[in-house]
């Protein structure tokens, strides 16, 4: 399994870069998650929009999703339209972004399958486990299992005794640290610190720790630093067109 980081920005796309994405592959299949805003140039530099195998989405802000609708413009415009695209999402959580077309101008570009956080299901080769966390809007973390290797991912989350389940030996735990540090007290519910992650990452045995959706203008130094206090292992901030095996 291997994991191609698209973008890692928290909230808005700063300059030159991009908001919440992964490319996750194994075994020939191409999982996009989470397209959010910008992802898609940066997704069509490794592989093009035919070439997706399906997308999972863990929550419906559209620094995690937006970029959803150029995708599935790009293969229902095509001269030579793609076969529809499964679009794995929370119930609800992508209305909006497939509302921004006119009426049926996208239907034969995807399949939605909404599933409920909690349950098992297959996508391709991976095996997803999903929770739900806590978020401003309902939010699923996603463990993807293939060939023996494991990824976590928060989606983005507050604190909770679910994420040491979500992440339990994981061999990457790719988790949100919006701010370094301290969350403040009005968004402390619902989003993390990369000291935070750090504290999950250690309660759950995780093999590697990265840290995504990073505040725009937040050097990484700084978020690498705070969870290395609270944790042993190798920790990394992703970086835009840098691709990771897991395991």
């Amino acid at each position: 399994m291997r994991m191609t980081v698209l973008g890692s920005c928290g909230a808005w796309p700063a300059a030159g870069r991009a908001c919440s994405g992964y490319l996750i592959e194994d075994d020939g299949f191409r999982l996009l998650v989470d397209p959010g805003y910008a992802t898609l140039p940066r997704l069509l530099r490794h592989v093009a929009a035919a070439g997706v195998d399906a997308v999972l989405v863990s929550h419906g802000h559209p620094d995690h999703c937006a970029d959803l609708n150029p995708l599935l413009r790009a293969r229902a415009l095509d001269p030579d339209p793609a076969p529809k695209l499964p679009v794995h999402a929370l119930p609800g959580a992508l209305d909006r972004v497939l509302a921004l077309d006119r009426p049926g101008m996208l239907d034969d570009a995807f399949t939605l399958r909404s599933f409920t956080a909690g349950v098992r299901f297959e996508i391709g080769p991976f095996t997803v486990d999903s929770w739900a966390l806590p978020h401003f809007v309902p939010n699923a973390g996603l463990r993807l299992t293939s060939g023996g290797k494991v990824l976590a991912y928060t989606g983005d989350t507050g604190p909770c005794r679910e994420l040491a389940d979500l992440a339990r030996d994981a061999d990457l735990f790719l988790a949100e640290a919006t701010y370094p540090d301290q969350v403040p007290a009005a968004d402390a519910r619902y989003l993390s610190s990369a000291l935070q992650a750090g504290e999950h990452a250690t309660r759950a045995g995780a093999g590697r720790l990265m840290l995504t959706h990073l505040w725009p203008g937040t050097l990484a130094v700084r978020a690498e630093e705070a969870a290395r206090r609270s944790y042993d292992g190798d920790v990394d901030v992703v970086r835009e067109d840098e691709t990771v095996r897991v395991g």
